[in-house]
């Protein structure tokens, strides 16, 4: 499963794609723990003192955010899905 990674989270990863091993009925995040296992910076960017995924970060499947959708992070990924993970965005 392949994330994208944007905007600083992507440096913090070393990289805008990042491939992570998940199986066929894991979750999104399952996932998410397998993109953060090796990368710490990542993983303080991401992740509250708690564990918790920040209110601020997006977690996107198939360009829906998954706190929308019903299960959140226990939503079970499929074949073909699309991972993004984006930080705050803010304009004018």
């Amino acid at each position: 499963m392949e994330w994208k990674l944007f905007a600083d989270l992507a440096e913090h990863a070393d990289g805008r794609h990042v491939t992570v091993d998940v199986e066929h009925g894991e979750t999104v995040g399952d996932a998410l723990e397998a993109l953060l296992e090796d990368r710490p910076a990542l993983e303080d960017r991401v992740l509250d003192e708690e564990g918790a995924l920040r209110s601020q970060i997006n977690v996107l499947r198939n360009g829906k955010d998954v706190r929308s959708q019903e299960a959140g992070l226990e939503t079970e990924l499929e074949a073909g899905d699309e991972l993004a993970l984006f930080p705050p965005v803010s304009g004018g």
